[in-house]
């Protein structure tokens, strides 16, 4: 059996074939032209279109091209199941769903950097995909480090690292940069997303929701956002005669109920209560 799909192929356009050949069909052909002649030549062919818009073989909702192969196929492999979410973080940059996803996109995007001839990057990625398969079938539990007394040095010379990072390195530079973004949003409504923040300071979302803490007294992105709600609506209810829903909204919450349920967590008291008791004193 042929299948087409589009050129200079990076994720799904060697993820899919991979499982083609290893998994459905071992004698497929796989064929790559430009986008516009993928569904044209496949009409004129018969071979079966994949990862291009409109075809069934295709990206549905946030699942990509890889994910359905498995559906329709009824592959249900674990090696394979683990390998879906890193193929789709990789393939829809959404590098959050698997750690392995932010590799697997660097090295296919260098892959497709250094050969310009797709067939011999299809045979790459078969090495590739062959290794990634191995690893998550045999070797998802296995550390780098494999002697006791190695895991043991690398332990006592992490902790000494974190205790003299912790006392002398100067934060990086995005958490100075952070700090001036959420301040400047502080007189507005604090609608930050940590995807858009990491964009803006041109760092890895997944790397920035790790480190976060470490510089921003040991609270989630989420945590620490919601913290600064709560301290501005005190601050209004304490300050202004806006409402409650006027000063739910101005904090950023969904709506009142949402802002008196978090404020509630936080203080132990509706805002309402808050505000009268204040007044009371």
């Amino acid at each position: 059996m042929q299948w087409i799909t589009r050129e200079r192929p990076k994720i799904d356009r060697l993820a899919c074939p991979w499982l083609i050949l290893r998994f459905i069909d071992p004698t497929a052909d796989i064929v790559y032209v430009p986008a516009e002649e993928v569904v044209p030549t496949a009409e004129r062919t018969g071979a079966i279109p994949f990862d291009v818009p409109g075809v069934e073989f295709t990206h549905y909702g946030a699942e990509c091209t890889f994910d359905y192969f498995l559906r329709k196929y009824q592959l249900r492999d674990p090696a394979l199941l683990a390998l879906a979410p890193i193929v789709r973080g990789a393939d829809t940059d959404n590098h959050a769903l698997a750690q392995q996803a932010a590799g697997l996109w660097a090295i296919s995007a260098g892959l497709a950097y250094n050969l310009p001839d797709d067939q011999q990057l299809l045979q790459q990625g078969l090495v590739l995909y062959d290794a990634l398969y191995s690893w998550a079938k045999h070797l998802q539990g296995q550390s780098h480090t494999q002697q006791p007394e190695e895991q043991l040095l690398l332990q006592v010379y992490t902790a000494y690292l974190q205790r003299t990072q912790d006392r002398n390195a100067t934060p990086p530079t995005w958490t100075v940069q952070l700090r001036e973004l959420i301040q400047d949003h502080l007189d507005t409504n604090l609608a930050l997303r940590l995807t858009e923040v990491a964009e803006t300071l041109r760092v890895n979302p997944t790397y920035l929701s790790r480190e976060f803490g470490r510089y921003f007294d040991n609270l989630s992105f989420g945590e620490y956002i919601r913290k600064l709600r709560i301290d501005k609506a005190q601050h209004l209810l304490d300050t202004t005669a806006y409402s409650v829903g006027e000063i739910a909204y101005l904090t950023g919450f969904s709506d009142q109920s949402h802002f008196t349920r978090i404020f509630k967590q936080h203080l132990g008291q509706s805002p309402a209560a808050y505000r009268k008791k204040r007044a009371s004193r």
